[in-house]
């Protein structure tokens, strides 16, 4: 019979054996296992492409030429000859005033100045007889004074009613309202019937006229901005002097993916706002179609340099640390390392960086699996159709 110490001795044996025999099987634990294969990600070169440095604004557009109609005469409203909303040209007639009380006017004016033409000849065939007279001492020279004034009262008195069926006249013309510019015409806000005030204070709006070909867009930069542009397009004296003038620029619309109508910059003001640190600029744009309508909303892009190569990656290939940006560069050893970028515009899809090589291989997808240092299983990218034909072009 064993003692309670052997026992426990063959105990401890019995253990060990079996420790022994699991190491030996072949078969390593589970705490043993290797660690996680590296994580797939999809790499690129960056593409090169010519780029010219812009900028963009947001902006307004207004009208060229914008005119108020009001009457010059006072009247009731007669006729309106337009179509609400239409286009219009130079000259078209808008309105029509009641004639009849100018037409009378300018009877009265006519019939005046012939009694005035009267009283002068009169006068004149008076002051003839009077002369004869006076050399004989048959009248005072009073008396021919007297004469030759009234003569003179006479002449004045027609050129007065000369000027009355002038005055008559324009007030009578004043009756037929005409466009005074091309454009389109809005809405009327007098209608037929209505008593319209005329003359130089407290008239009456009848409708309004907007120019539309050519329109203008009106927009501000910062001070930054401005001295790019100064600086960037104006390499002599001469050119500066002009602030930019007739630079061409490019803009699209809100609902427009591209940057499709062309135009120039036609105006840039005189000082920097102290409040806000902008200036105002504005450019001159085609309307033929008439599409571009003044208060549409639209963004405006200016090139600050001439186009050079650039190099340019998807967004979703770049990463933020805090303020920086940066992308994995993946080397011959799959090792990604940050290399950190500076962004520039986005041309085509593809945002514009500095800070890499050309010959830099980019992961593009994946980019929250990768920490840095760490190893990558990298697949290269297919390239879209419109990039290869892009390729084969450069």
């Amino acid at each position: 019979m064993l003692s309670r110490k052997s026992s426990t001795r063959v105990a401890a044996l019995t253990v060990l054996s079996a420790l022994l025999t699991a190491c030996g099987d072949g078969k390593p634990p589970a705490q043993n296992a290797g660690a996680p294969p590296a994580p797939t990600v999809t790499v690129a070169k960056p593409t090169q492409k010519m780029v010219a440095e812009t900028d963009e604004y947001v902006g307004r557009f207004i009208a060229a030429d914008y005119v108020e109609v009001r009457a010059r005469v006072s009247g009731y409203l007669d006729a309106i000859l337009f179509t609400d909303g239409q286009l219009v040209k130079k000259g078209d007639p808008l309105f029509s005033i009641d004639k009849r009380p100018y037409e009378s006017a300018f009877a009265q004016a006519n019939a005046a100045r012939g009694t005035a033409q009267a009283n002068l000849a009169f006068a004149d065939s008076d002051l003839k007889r009077g002369e004869g007279l006076v050399r004989g001492s048959t009248i005072t020279q009073q008396s021919f004074d007297q004469r030759t004034q009234a003569k003179r009262v006479a002449e004045a008195n027609v050129l007065s009613q000369d000027a009355a069926i002038r005055q008559a006249e324009l007030d009578l013309q004043f009756t037929s309202l005409t466009a005074p510019i091309s454009g389109r015409i809005g809405d009327r806000r007098v209608s037929v019937g209505n008593l319209v005030a005329g003359g130089t204070t407290g008239t009456t709006l009848l409708a309004t006229i907007a120019s539309i070909d050519p329109i203008r867009f009106e927009f501000t930069m910062d001070e930054g901005s401005y001295l790019r542009v100064v600086r960037n397009t104006a390499p002599t004296a001469a050119d500066n002097a002009n602030l930019g003038l007739n630079l061409p620029v490019k803009l699209k619309l809100l609902d427009e993916p591209n940057f499709g109508h062309e135009g120039k910059i036609d105006f840039v003001d005189n000082a920097i706002d102290k409040s806000s640190g902008t200036i105002r600029a504005r450019a001159q744009f085609g309307n033929a179609d008439g599409r571009l309508t003044p208060g549409m909303f639209g963004r405006i892009q200016i090139e600050t340099k001439p186009p050079a190569t650039a190099l340019l990656v998807p967004d979703t290939s770049i990463g933020t640390e805090q303020v920086r940006k940066f992308v994995y560069a993946v080397g011959p050893d799959n090792v990604a390392t940050p290399k950190y970028v500076t962004l520039g515009p986005v041309v085509g899809g593809l945002r514009v960086v500095n800070g890499l090589d050309p010959d830099d291989t980019v992961i593009v997808n994946g980019l929250m699996r990768v920490r840095p240092g760490a190893k990558v299983t990298p697949q290269q990218a297919t390239p879209a159709p419109n990039a290869t034909r892009e390729q084969a072009k450069n």
